[in-house]
């Protein structure tokens, strides 16, 4: 369940301090030790509080990456497709990677495949990201790289689902040309008629 929220204020600053302890916890301690009691000390914030506005662990998740589905990251542009997607594909490579937030992200995915909330709220935030990735495709289309009926979510998913199957299926090393190779091959999959956009049923 998902807070209630009020602009600014004293509220915004709870809020705030609560997501950090949040993250510092998912860090130190992953989704399995995420506690309402260890976020309410670690932040400063009441217990109560805490109880009262996120309820329960996967509450703080689903604030926490409601948070972050509203933050602008970057996105490459380097002029070319290829150079944009491999982009993307390193940059979540890399954030798993990183001893602080690859923790923090690699919770997020656990807590996602044991409680509805947590899910939903992470579909929202992949769909806030697809949203951005696209542009990289929106350029390679206006450029001429890539036809122009071409699927942007799905050369971003192509490009970037086989860096997942490693991380979190396979759990196989992954380097750089890995993900150069996920890129070409969302290019030669988009330019062979592959990810062709398709009408929307229902």
């Amino acid at each position: 369940m998902e807070p209630q929220q009020r602009p600014g204020g004293r509220s915004a600053r709870v809020r705030d301090a609560v997501r950090q302890a949040t993250l510092a916890e998912l860090a130190e301690h992953g989704y399995q030790g995420l506690t309402i009691d260890n976020v309410a000390q670690r932040s400063g914030v009441h217990k109560t509080t805490v109880y009262r506005r996120w309820r329960n662990a996967e509450g703080l998740i689903a604030d926490a990456l409601e948070i972050a589905e509203n933050e602008p990251w970057p996105i490459p542009d380097t002029g070319t497709a290829l150079g944009d997607l491999h982009g993307l594909g390193e940059e979540v490579r890399t954030g798993f990677a990183d001893p602080e937030t690859g923790p923090v992200a690699s919770a997020f995915i656990t807590a996602a495949m044991q409680n509805p909330a947590a899910a939903a709220a992470l579909h929202r935030f992949f769909a806030a990201r697809h949203e951005q990735s696209a542009q990289v495709v929106h350029r390679a289309m206006e450029r001429g790289e890539l036809p122009e009926n071409v699927d942007p979510d799905e050369v971003v998913r192509f490009a970037i689902a086989p860096i997942y199957y490693r991380l979190f299926i396979s759990h196989e090393p992954i380097t750089a040309e890995d993900t150069e190779r996920s890129a070409r091959a969302a290019i030669a999959a988009a330019r062979a008629g592959m990810l062709e956009s398709r009408p929307r049923t229902g």
